[in-house]
This record gives C-alpha cells, structure tokens and sequence, in this order.
C-alpha cells in the first residue's frame, strides 16, 4: 500500500500537469508546492520512479506512468469526494473542507467512499467545481474559460474555483461567485489589469487578472 507522503506526491504531481496542461512537471515546482527542500524532491523522485509510478529526468522535470496517474486519480477522488460529503452531509462550510480532505483522503476505505459516492448520487463536480474522477481514474474534460479570457456582456455560470484558500472561497462567496451562480463580465482592461464583474445576485465588483484566472466559467 502506498503511504501518504507518496500519495501527496502523485496527487501534487498530477494537479501540476493539470494547472500547466503541460507533461513535465519540474522537480521545483513539487517542492513550493509541497514546501519542502528540492533535495526532498529529488530523493521521492527515485523512489517513485523505482517503484514505477514515475518517470523522472534529472533537471528535466518528471511525469507520471500509467500506474502513476491511476493511483494519484484515486487519490484525487477520494479527495474530492470527501469534501462534497462535509459540505453536503455535514454542513461544513466549503471554505474549511480542504484541509479536513487532506487527511481523510488518506485513511478513508474503498468500501465507505462507494457508500458515499452512492449517497450522494455518483455526483461528477465537488463543492469547488473541480471534476470527480470516476472509479476507473477518468477525469473528465470540463471544457471552460477564466474571468480572464471569457467573452464580456454574455451571462455566464461559475463552474470552478481553481483556488482552494479559505480567504479566496470567503472573498467569492461574500460577492455571490460559488459555482453554480451566474455573474456577467462587463469590461476587462488590459492596463489595470481588472475585470469588472456583475453576479446576478450582489453588488459589481472588481477582480484582478490574477484572481480572475482562478474562477472559470461556462455560458449559461
């Protein structure tokens, strides 16, 4: 059985290629985001790659094999199955069920997560709008455009949160930005680098282009 440390490895490894669309992911990047040393990085890598999850070139960067991006997809759905659970089940807010996800994803068994994948209808999104990948570690494609890059005066829907902080959920939440509400982007300038955005259910307010990036939406 896998431990969580090698776990947290794969699944970072994975949601890197994600965030990237890339298939190198450079041994750096797993170090920021894990906040461990480079030298740690490099150590898991030859294990990983040992054990066949891996492939890893030195000061090139490393990917997943296949075996690897099943297991991390298993993590990932257990993961995300937990949190809409929390929020859905326990009435937790789904600003604070992240890091509640990050320890249960490793102890949770497979016998108690299909009852709760049934219990909350197969559901395919958790509360963030990420995609729940099936028990056969598919992910499915969610096809969608940030605040960023998306057409201006159209009536669009949040579908993702790509951004997990609790300080970034609360922010979107007090604006009326969950998944599942529709907002329209009025203006994008490109010198201030702002997006000005008017949900349908709150007051216009103002984004950034780097918080922009993190809310993707689909058209209504």
């Amino acid at each position: 059985m896998p431990t969580s440390t090698v776990e947290d490895y794969l699944k970072r490894i994975y949601l890197e290629q994600d965030r990237t669309s890339g298939d190198v992911v450079s041994p750096g990047s797993i170090a920021r985001a894990l906040g461990v040393a480079p030298g740690t990085v490099t150590a898991m890598m030859k294990t990983l790659t040992e054990s066949g999850l891996v492939t890893y070139e030195p000061y090139a960067g490393v990917r997943l094999t296949p075996a690897g991006h099943k297991l991390a997809a298993h993590v990932l759905r257990r993961h995300r199955l937990v949190e809409l659970f929390l929020v859905r089940v326990m009435g937790m807010d789904w600003s604070e069920v992240h890091r509640e996800a990050e320890v249960l994803e490793h102890v949770i068994s497979d016998r108690l997560l299909a009852r709760m994948d049934e219990l909350l209808d197969k559901p395919s999104v958790d509360p963030h709008g990420d995609p729940i990948p099936t028990e056969a570690g598919q992910i499915p494609e969610l096809p969608c455009e940030s605040l960023r890059t998306c057409p201006t005066g159209e009536r669009l829907r949040v579908a993702r949160v790509t951004d997990q902080r609790s300080e970034f959920l609360q922010l979107l939440e007090r604006h009326r930005l969950k998944p599942g509400l529709s907002l329209q982007v009025l203006d994008r300038d490109e010198l201030t680098e702002t997006v000005q955005i008017e949900p349908e259910e709150g007051q216009p307010l103002q984004l950034g282009f780097r918080a922009a990036d993190r809310v993707l939406v689909e058209p209504v």
